[in-house]
């Protein structure tokens, strides 16, 4: 009967919940809704009958040139030394990190992807009762990861799709523990500017911790600095990642930058070896790499480009951007996102972050880009997309 009903749980059959069999799973995680990642190339090509090379997955943000082959030699060179542990102190990245951004080792800590740096937030400073501050429209991993600590999430409305930090502090009350500010923000790809920023720093409580999300930081020609906060020693976490510039998604690696003593409790919520050799050979590798940075931001600039001139010239509403991606308003985002999908290109559908009527396509080469262009024109033409208003300013 044991062995049923743990198969059953397994399988997802709720039925074994009725049976006592788990009295002391917390509800807030049975409650919880798995993040929905892109679909991987390899599950379309089998449900499509198509051959994965013919594929284009513009839907997850990633870098279309790869990986810096200075990362790619370094990984190589660490597969020799894979029977042995990685160095759990990440010596070496961490100090390759800190010397680029003039800070200390101290100052850096390593995550498996810099999702990891919310979960060792939430073992920190999140307990059932507590809340937590977005913008309605950011990363879901947020509310996830909120959620899984029995802490509330208080989603506050973005006019234009940018974060209003104006409205953001006000929401934050004493039971307050953690504000997200994505900047530039994923899935928008607007961005909040320094004097924004200064201002509300100025102002947020000192119970708070600012969580400063900058995984698209490396996208941008003019950056806020946020570093200066934990160069002050303020309550804040920056966090950024090898996923996107520099092409390691696979790898998950990344990193958060806070002033030492706040970075020393989130090193006490790591796992023992978080971050494997090859990933810190290679992210390392990539660090140094500025070269190949300069040619995805060049890729990335004209490709965003591109399609802002079509998606205008189309009538299309869009979100003008400031990371790797675009968001389009196209009336039914899922029946074009499936439509898409029986012509080999995957796009990110947006119900699951409530907005239906919206895709995500992320820049790819300009071949890609253009193959995408064109299959969105021709489902235009065939009545399958809606328009709404465009919008006219960029954040």
């Amino acid at each position: 009967m044991q062995d049923t009903l743990i198969f059953k749980f397994v399988l997802g059959d709720n039925s074994a919940d009725s049976s006592g069999m788990l009295p002391s799973a917390h509800q807030h995680v049975l409650d919880l809704v798995a993040y929905e990642p892109g679909k991987p190339v390899e599950e379309l090509a089998r449900e499509m009958g198509l051959e994965p090379a013919d594929i284009v997955k513009l839907a997850s943000n990633e870098n279309p040139l790869g990986p810096s082959p200075k990362a790619v030699a370094a990984m190589r060179s660490a597969l020799d030394r894979a029977h042995f542990y990685p160095d759990g102190g990440g010596w070496t990245l961490r100090s390759a990190i800190a010397e680029q951004l003039g800070l200390d080792r101290a100052n850096v800590v390593l995550g498996n992807g810099s999702n990891e740096i919310i979960e060792f937030l939430g073992h920190a400073f999140l307990k059932p009762g507590d809340e937590v501050v977005t913008a309605q429209h950011a990363f879901a991993v947020y509310t996830l990861m909120a959620q899984l600590f029995g802490a509330t999430t208080v989603e506050v409305p973005d006019p234009g799709y940018a974060h209003d930090l104006e409205a953001m502090l006000a929401a934050i009350t004493p039971r307050t523990r953690q504000v997200f500010i994505a900047n530039p923000n994923n899935p928008t790809g607007t961005l909040v500017g320094q004097e924004e920023i200064d201002a509300f720093m100025a102002r947020v409580p000192e119970h708070v911790v600012v969580v400063f999300d900058e995984a698209y930081h490396e996208f941008l020609d003019d950056a806020p600095d946020v570093l200066k906060y934990v160069r002050e020693g303020r309550n804040v976490v920056v966090m950024r990642t090898f996923s996107k510039i520099q092409g390691l998604a696979a790898l998950r690696i990344g990193y958060g930058l806070a002033p030492a003593k706040l970075a020393e409790v989130l090193q006490k919520t790591r796992q023992p070896f978080n971050a494997n050799a090859i990933a810190q050979a290679g992210a390392a590798a990539g660090l140094a790499d500025a070269e190949h940075m300069r040619r995805t931001r060049e890729l990335t600039h004209e490709g965003r480009n591109y399609f802002q001139a079509e998606f205008s010239e189309m009538g299309l509403e869009f979100v003008p951007s400031h990371a790797n991606f675009v968001l389009v308003r196209v009336g039914n985002g899922d029946a074009v996102f499936n439509e898409l999908l029986k012509q080999g290109l995957i796009v990110r559908a947006m119900r699951s972050y409530k907005m239906p009527e919206w895709i995500r396509v992320s820049v790819g080469t300009m071949e890609q880009n253009r193959r995408f262009i064109a299959a969105l024109r021709a489902l235009d033409a065939a009545g399958a997309i809606s328009r709404g208003e465009l919008v006219a300013t960029a954040r």
